[in-house]
């Protein structure tokens, strides 16, 4: 499947959930959460039943992916979805949703280097020999040794 496919009118595309995955780089399965959850209308079907995309829905998942890649959320990405489908309103709400998740990331940039630091912390800190006396399993034993108490923390670094 050629990229060529972006540039076909809705009516004269029609391909199915195999190559609309390939093509936008999804797996079938993400294809069906994302048209069960709305990001994406309900497919046409084959005679056979099979689900059937046009063009307009390669653009639009292909937008969901992009926007899925740069760390938005479903929901945000349901509200960029809403404002992409009224192209002549003014780009305020959609400026102001990006500047949020990059505040976000950029919230959760701080929150990862502090884990990298204590991280970096344990392992110099521990001189080899046995599990007993290893420093990194007393750190991860005992929260009081880490070094920056509450800035780091497994997942919640990454939220």
């Amino acid at each position: 499947m050629s990229d060529d496919v972006t540039h076909h009118t809705t009516t004269s595309l029609s391909i199915g959930i195999g190559d609309l995955a390939r093509h936008s780089g999804c797996k079938p399965e993400t294809v069906r959460y994302y048209e069960r959850i709305g990001l994406l209308p309900k497919a046409t079907r084959s005679e056979g039943g099979q689900r059937r995309y046009d063009a307009r829905a390669v653009r639009r998942l292909t937008f969901i992916r992009h926007a899925r890649d740069f760390g938005f959320s479903i929901e945000a990405v349901r509200e960029l979805l809403k404002m992409a489908d009224h192209p002549e309103m003014p780009c305020d709400e959609v400026d102001a949703l990006a500047k949020h998740h990059l505040a976000e990331v950029e919230s959760r940039l701080q929150r990862l280097k502090a884990l990298r630091d204590e991280l970096k912390r344990m392992v110099t800190q521990c001189e080899g020999g046995r599990v007993e006396s290893c420093h990194i399993i007393e750190v991860l034993s005992d929260h009081r040794l880490c070094h920056q108490r509450g800035e780091h923390g497994g997942s919640s670094a990454l939220r």
